[in-house]
């Protein structure tokens, strides 16, 4: 520690605190703003799938490596006075990027990895001033130990102001922000915010080069190496709620809707925990966080094993982010204790952001490759635990052997229920699991380490042998797909909506019966079936499914799907999955990539039909149902054509935007919420369609159908691609 009496009561030491806490918070402000602010301009061009924010999550992590090692580097071989001229010339540098806007030609390639695609956009978009921003935590706290300010010896105090800041702007943008404004007024205030930063800079960098210097206010030995383990644990535990992070965001996405909104509340109780770690009173007690955290693992690793089901409720959402955000908690105030000298400071925070990234670089890239369905979040569940090992639960030889002996022999009659009696109910054999994994663990409890492998041994046996019923399980870009079986009834699932059935026993039949919304009884099948369905020349279909609507194709119509993802077209395809396709549309074609930027480019395509059949698993693909959105399909759609959407959803009434928009544009509007009949027909479920047409003749028959009721608009703002408010359509 350093001597600091005497310096804060002079002018500039009040001072000088103030101009470094403005300037750090500013930048982190800036810097956590524009990370939903770009996703959000970005969206219209690559979609809206979860694995959008994760995958920018990896860029902003990567390009913050980057960030802290060129503070890192520049204050190991700089002086101060250099410092601030390389770092303001690159500030200047980054001016010429504002506003923040999609690179000039860049179109979207479906034949390209979205990954990939996302990623470069992101670098070439927003790059260069989120690198500068980037390094600024760092650099300034470095800047405040070069100055006369008062606790210059311990300057990570800073690093709560700079989370403050973060964790602001995060919140400002959902719930201020977005309602208020559009993309490009958010947009011209926060360069203007980035303008007024380089001042800021200029005034910290000042107070730098003038203070009495590092070595002038050493009394004690330096600094000792920092060593490979040390290195080894921040990484550990910068990973670990970097990528439970991602994992809660994937999920909750999946479950309610990828949508900045969802992905600033995890990311803010992230920063938010940063707040409330780094600093010298902690909030709550260690023995009362560890069994918060220990709670919280149990509860994690009961969603992401998915004994909580495979859809999580707006309570179990509840749950999963508080269960986050103890986790990180516990994981940051372990990092805070294990900080390092201040002197060491920057390679701390390089060290620090390398572990979130490698968190970013292992949910975004890896996990996809690796596992076909979300299995990270268990991955991290079991990281996390380790977290919380003392030395009495090192694994030794002896105890591995124990473990590895018990647990087969627990197992056993898991095996003997499936393999000889032939059980084969999910939950039964499920309960059987978890209660032979907690016997073993508590035959071996006076040998943690031996009860804790014998029982994962017993949960990895059940996760081979009991039956799930799926036929195909993989993992796109876009999301997670399985098909199986149960009860005579094969089934689509897209994340954890079903988007697609089909009766076994139609496997042998020419024309397979459409259930679930495409029920012969559901509103987009009357529509196919009535007098303008039939008279239909051409119909386009967006978002493809399991091809259930192509069995009500008549003759002579040519029918053209659009499809983001190439797995939904391969499994729509295979007859040895569903028929549909392959019984009655073999040779319509799938036009891939995002159904706005494809019809935007087939200027001479005119449909009689056009559904909008995008919205999955409650997700709301915000860039499909903006007031331009919907004039380019009045754009595809012959004189008298219709337009559907179909926005069945748990959450939100997507019906009042398609409302809005259809006033203005002068369109008959009618929407029926159909109840479905699964008491009578397990296939026949409720579906919500919108029906849209330039006049009321174009209908039909429909038009005077009573089940179809007229929807007129709200009178609120339309939604466009500059403005659009989700949390203003919650139901």
């Amino acid at each position: 520690m350093y001597p600091t009496e005497g310096r804060a009561a002079t002018g500039s030491g009040v001072l000088i605190p103030v101009i470094f806490t403005a300037t750090i918070f500013l930048s982190a402000s800036l810097l956590f703003f524009v990370q939903p602010l770009f996703a959000k301009i970005v969206l219209p061009q690559i979609g809206g799938a979860p694995a959008v924010w994760t995958t920018a999550m990896l860029f902003f992590q990567s390009v913050l490596i980057g960030g802290y090692l060129y503070s890192h580097l520049i204050t190991r071989y700089l002086p101060v006075p250099a410092q601030i001229v390389v770092h303001l010339t690159l500030w200047a540098a980054a001016l010429f990027f504002l506003p923040l806007a999609i690179p000039e030609g860049w179109r979207y390639d479906a034949a390209t990895p979205a990954v990939w695609q996302t990623l470069a956009l992101f670098g070439l978009g927003v790059g260069v001033p989120f690198a500068v921003l980037s390094a600024n935590a760092p650099l300034i706290q470095f800047w405040y130990a070069r100055s006369d300010g008062p606790s210059a010896d311990d300057p990570y105090f800073l690093y709560g102001a700079s989370n403050l800041g973060s964790l602001t702007a995060l919140l400002a943008f959902p719930l201020v922000a977005e309602p208020l404004f559009g993309a490009t007024r958010i947009g011209t205030g926060w360069a203007a915010g980035f303008v007024a930063l380089g001042a800021f800079l200029l005034a910290s960098g000042i107070s730098a080069a003038r203070g009495g210097g590092w070595t002038a206010r050493r009394t004690d030995a330096p600094a000792g190496p920092v060593s490979l383990g040390q290195i080894g644990r921040w990484t550990l535990l910068a990973f670990v709620p970097s990528s439970m992070m991602l994992a809660v965001t994937t999920k909750i996405s999946t479950d309610i809707g990828a949508i900045p909104l969802v992905w600033v509340v995890p990311l803010s109780l992230y920063l938010l925990s940063f707040v409330l770690t780094f600093t010298r009173r902690p909030l709550v007690s260690p023995a009362v966080l560890r069994f918060g955290y220990l709670a919280a693992l149990g509860w994690l690793g009961v969603v992401f094993t998915g004994m909580a089901g495979a859809h999580v409720n707006l309570f179990g959402v509840v749950g999963v982010i508080a269960a986050f955000f103890v986790v990180a908690m516990f994981a940051h105030t372990k990092l805070y204790d294990a900080r390092p000298d201040g002197r060491h400071l920057t390679l701390f925070y390089l060290v620090m952001s390398v572990g979130g990234a490698l968190g970013g670089l292992f949910n975004s890239i890896v996990a996809p490759l690796v596992f076909d369905s979300l299995a990270e979040g268990g991955v991290t569940t079991l990281l996390a635990a380790m977290l919380v090992l003392s030395k009495e639960m090192r694994l030794t030889r002896g105890l591995a052997g124990k473990g590895m002996a018990a647990g087969p022999i627990a197992a056993l009659p898991l095996i003997l229920a499936v393999k000889v009696f032939g059980i084969a109910d999910w939950l039964t054999l499920k309960l059987t699991m978890f209660g032979l994994a907690a016997l073993v663990a508590i035959m071996l409890r006076r040998t943690l380490p031996a009860a804790a492998l014998g029982a994962v041994i017993v949960m990895v046996c059940g996760a081979y042998l009991i039956p799930t019923g799926e036929i195909f399980r993989d993992r796109s870009f876009f999301g997670t797909h399985r098909v199986a079986e149960e009860k005579g009834m094969r089934t689509y699932a897209n994340g954890t909506t079903i988007h697609g059935a089909e009766r076994q026993a139609d496997f042998a039949k020419a024309r397979p019966e459409p259930l679930l919304y495409y029920h012969p009884n559901a509103p987009m099948a009357r529509v196919l079936t009535s007098d303008i369905g039939r008279a239909a020349k051409s119909v386009g279909i967006v978002g493809l499914g399991v091809g259930s609507l192509a069995c009500y194709r008549s003759e002579g119509q040519d029918w053209q799907f659009y499809e983001i993802d190439a797995v939904v077209d391969r499994i729509a395809r295979n007859p040895d999955y569903f028929t549909f396709m392959s019984a009655c549309a073999g040779d319509a074609p799938t036009h891939l990539g995002d159904a706005r930027m494809v019809l935007a480019g087939q200027e001479g395509v005119k449909y009689d039909i056009l559904i909008i059949d995008a919205y999955g698993s409650d997700a709301v693909p915000m860039h499909l149902t903006t007031h331009e959105a919907m004039q380019l399909y009045l754009d595809r759609l012959a004189p008298d054509g219709v337009l559907l959407y179909h926005i069945s959803n748990r959450y939100y009434a997507i019906q009042r935007p398609l409302a809005r928009s259809a006033e203005a544009l002068g369109l008959v509007a009618r929407i029926e919420d159909y109840p479905g009949r699964p008491d009578i027909d397990p296939g026949d479920s409720a579906s919500r369609v919108v029906m849209l047409a330039r006049s009321e003749a174009a209908l039909g028959g429909l038009a005077a159908d009573p089940r179809w009721q007229e929807i007129r608009s709200d009178g609120q703002r339309i939604w466009t691609d500059d403005f659009a408010n989700l949390l203003s359509i919650l139901e």
